[in-house]
């Protein structure tokens, strides 16, 4: 369907999940759904939360796959299938343990960084060749072994500069919408802090 966009937001369901550093791309679309005012709905043939909204002109589909996160494929290949969209109309929001917390990185494609939920799209739709955007988590030291951390809640001092990161990600969604990912990269990619904070709303 040429006029729909499917917009999805990788996490890991349960309340046990809530709120945590890896769960940044349900807090992202959870962000979207309330400043978009739609309600969502669980939509057990797809095994995720949908929430359904126009935004410029187009049809919006915004996804919480319920599968957990290295399942997150079979859901996002299931709703590309049943809408027919190609890979244009597709954005997956993941968090990124690699970037600084406060940066934001919306690319076309590329690799999955090793994020399992990244992988489990790539293999159900054999391509890496969607859009994603990437919201920093940062790490606490440079070993590998970061589970804890990235399964962690994200600390009340963190808090302020996490809402506004998940602002300018919310505007840079809205600007891909209308204008196109080129747009949205020059305008949105790079680190949200006291001298940029408010650039180019």
């Amino acid at each position: 369907m040429e006029n729909v966009f499917l917009i999805v937001g990788l996490g890991n369901p349960g309340a046990d999940y809530a709120k945590t550093r890896h769960n940044a791309g349900f807090l992202l679309v959870e962000k979207l759904a309330a400043q978009w005012k739609t309600d969502w709905a669980n939509e057990r043939k797809f095994n995720a939360r949908i929430a359904k909204a126009e935004r410029s002109g187009k049809r919006i589909l915004l996804c919480e796959p319920q599968t957990f996160m290295n399942l997150s494929g079979e859901t996002v290949g299931a709703l590309k299938d049943f809408y027919q969209l190609q890979l244009g109309q597709l954005l997956v929001m993941v968090d990124d343990a690699d970037l600084p917390f406060g940066e934001i990185r919306l690319r076309p494609g590329g690799s999955s960084g090793g994020h399992h939920g990244l992988e489990s799209i790539e293999q159900h739709l054999g391509s890496r060749e969607f859009a994603r955007l990437r919201i920093g988590i940062g790490r606490k030291d440079s070993a590998r072994e970061i589970t804890d951390y990235v399964l962690g809640k994200f600390e009340k001092s963190e808090n302020e500069l996490l809402e506004k990161v998940l602002e300018r990600a919310a505007g840079q969604i809205d600007c891909w919408l209308e204008a196109g990912l080129q747009k949205a990269m020059s305008q949105f990619n790079g680190v949200i802090g006291p001298k940029n904070e408010e650039k180019k709303k």
